[in-house]
């Protein structure tokens, strides 16, 4: 537990046998349980996890691969039948520092918000770490992305360490998550039509010498920026309906008490 709640881990892993183990090590020992989604991996993933002996650890597997926003909701519906409080995401490359999940989860545990995401360039040096491709990106979307959702106070969009509280994963949960790269931006424009509390903590950004991205540009950039424009559009329409109605957000959608 952290701070007197349970808290779970969701790991979703795609082709990670040689990081998975290291990335299971470091979870912290407060997190009651470590959900790992294998998303139809080739390289013996799902068995590595298997021979874990890491106390709360659970391993889902799909039949074929259905891209990480689909893994990560996987993971957010077995967290939720476990009882989790706060749930935070790990991937399974090793990217994300464990040192920081604590801090992550601070501000949901206390009430502060209901979703806290991470946010790599509010750590000094990061662009002495994080590729120039990566950032170009990254910040080309960060600023769509907070047009899209409302949540201006927001950066790093595609960060995807993340800490969530019920309301919040009941809100994800309320409909298909994107399933592939754009799963970032669809949650926070999900979570801003339900206005969501959404706060940025800072983490550090970790690319080890063997990092490459499993990203194709040209295949991801199209859904993205669709995703986005979709937002947008449905942001201004929510805009004129609250000039007509007055401020009216949809309410937090409510789970079972844990």
């Amino acid at each position: 537990m952290f701070k007197g709640r349970r808290t779970a881990v969701v790991v979703p892993a795609f082709n990670e046998a040689d990081k998975i183990a290291r990335t299971l090590r470091s979870v912290p020992g407060f997190v009651d349980h470590v959900i790992v989604v294998d998303d139809a991996s080739v390289d013996g993933t799902g068995r590595i996890v298997r021979r874990s002996q890491r106390r709360g650890l659970v391993l889902f597997t799909h039949d074929r691969n259905r891209g990480v926003g689909a893994a990560i909701a996987t993971g957010y519906a077995a967290a939720v039948d476990a009882g989790a409080e706060v749930t935070a995401v790990m991937a399974g490359d090793s990217q994300m520092d464990p040192a920081d999940l604590a801090a992550l989860m601070e501000p949901v545990v206390l009430g502060r918000a209901d979703y806290a995401k991470g946010n790599r360039f509010a750590w000094p040096g990061v662009y002495r770490v994080m590729p120039v491709s990566r950032a170009i990106g990254n910040v080309v979307l960060s600023h769509l992305t907070r047009l899209a959702s409302g949540y201006g106070q927001v950066f790093d969009s595609q960060c995807g360490y993340t800490a969530a509280n019920r309301h919040a994963l009941a809100v994800i949960l309320s409909g298909p998550v994107f399933p592939r790269y754009g799963y970032p931006n669809d949650i926070l424009c999900r979570l801003g039509s339900h206005g969501a509390r959404v706060v940025d903590v800072a983490v550090r950004p970790v690319y080890g010498p063997d990092w490459h991205s499993g990203i194709r540009i040209p295949a991801v950039v199209a859904p993205l920026l669709r995703l986005v424009l979709l937002g947008m559009g449905a942001r201004l329409g929510r805009g004129m309906k609250r000039r007509i109605l007055g401020p009216r957000p949809l309410p937090l959608p409510e789970l079972p008490p844990p």
